[in-house]
């Protein structure tokens, strides 16, 4: 959901701020008073896009579902306004959903921005698909804890779920018929692609 740092990659949007790179402190404090967010990566700072009508449903009927499955566990699912820090890639960004299990722990520079998730979902619109399914990946996959990077795609019914296996290997599971279901293997839980696709209709312009 996020601008693309790939020049290939069409229809992104242009660097937030043209300066000379920011430092992570500097990002933090233009992002505690900006009524948009932005990314952080390397000493650039990128503006956000807006969610659809569609990345909207899915996301409200995935996080409430999620919400459901994990009460009384040591995990918390976490929406769009929970900023996450990769230290080893600089990365400040913000998933759609990320859990978090056995607590929270906080980046070194700010108190609101958290480190170390399980599980990172991203909901996929036109101009941010190519983004998430490369780049974005592969600095995800800089997260020491991260077990399931999963991608739900708003314009078809279309679930792309990546899990790190035993042998340090990430495995693609695809899921493209609405009875099926989509398992979260570090929760212990499955569910549905026509609970994750409920209220949505794809003949609504996205």
């Amino acid at each position: 959901m996020v601008n693309s740092y790939m020049d290939e990659i069409v229809n992104e949007p242009a660097v937030a701020y043209q300066k000379r790179h920011y430092t992570i402190e500097e990002y933090l404090e233009m992002e505690k008073v900006s009524t948009v967010k932005h990314e952080y990566s390397q000493g650039e700072i990128f503006a956000m896009s807006g969610a659809a009508f569609n990345h909207n449903l899915i996301f409200s009927d995935v996080f409430g579902l999620l919400f459901s499955k994990l009460k009384g566990s040591k995990c918390i699912p976490f929406g769009s306004d929970m900023r996450m820090n990769i230290p080893k890639n600089t990365l400040f960004t913000y998933p759609d959903i990320s859990i978090y299990c056995n607590g929270l722990t906080h980046s070194e520079f700010d108190e609101d921005t958290a480190i170390l998730p399980t599980v990172i979902i991203e909901i996929l619109s036109p101009s941010t698909k190519n983004y998430d399914r490369g780049k974005k990946f592969n600095l995800y996959k800089d997260i020491p804890s991260l077990k399931e990077y999963i991608m739900i795609d708003s314009e078809s019914v279309s679930v792309e779920a990546y899990y790190f296996n035993d042998e340090q290997n990430w495995i693609l599971h695809q899921h493209q018929g609405i009875s099926d279901t989509l398992t979260f293997i570090s929760m212990g839980f499955g569910v549905t692609l026509a609970d994750i696709y409920k209220h949505v209709s794809f003949s609504a312009t996205i």
